[in-house]
């Protein structure tokens, strides 16, 4: 998702790296004891994936460099964790594998977004409009969007990542929107 706006974060090509910001993303931080932070990350973590530990612990490292991992030092243990520009990479990866599940049976309630967003977040505001499209929403006009299956938890964890406010999204559960013909041949209802 997002292929078409990607201004301000370059998604990580590598899996070793992508499960390590997302293992971190997802746990908040890691206090490890020990000597090797990467060892006791790749053991406690990540070892189920069978990545070989020499390249699990070169791409820690590399991830420290960049400043994307933090590492503290607290006593004989060790806290692990992302640092915000860290947490900006793991929330688009989030972000990228959205989807919004289809039910067995449609319960007959359409879910309208409506937004606002200023011009001076006119990158977010098409990123947000791109992220709808992706997720199969469709336009009922320029800022209004419709999807038919449940998505509350997809669009506020947009909202958060975008950094939008509540008066700038609003969501809608409706019964009845008028002639819903076109939407319903859409969602294959």
């Amino acid at each position: 998702m997002l292929r078409k706006y990607k201004y301000y974060l370059r998604k990580p090509k590598g899996e070793i790296t992508k499960d390590i910001l997302l293992a971190l993303f997802v746990g908040g931080m890691l206090i490890v004891g020990g000597s090797s932070t990467a060892a006791a990350l790749w053991r406690s973590i990540l070892q189920r994936k069978k990545y070989p530990r020499k390249k699990f612990c070169d791409t820690f490292t590399r991830l420290h460099r960049k400043g994307l991992v933090a590492i503290e030092q607290q006593g004989h243990r060790v806290r692990v964790a992302l640092t915000p520009e860290g947490k900006k990479l793991a929330g688009y990866m989030q972000i990228d594998r959205l989807e919004i599940k289809r039910p067995q049976k449609w319960d007959g309630m359409w879910r309208l977004i409506l937004f606002d967003i200023p011009n001076l977040k006119n990158h977010q505001r098409n990123a947000f409009r791109g992220t709808l499209e992706e997720l199969g929403f469709l336009p009922l006009q320029k800022s209004v969007w419709v999807h038919a299956f449940d998505c509350v938890a997809e669009i506020e964890l947009l909202k958060d990542f975008f950094g939008l406010r509540e008066e700038e999204v609003r969501f809608i559960l409706a019964k009845n929107i008028g002639s819903d013909n076109l939407l319903r041949k859409h969602f294959q209802l």
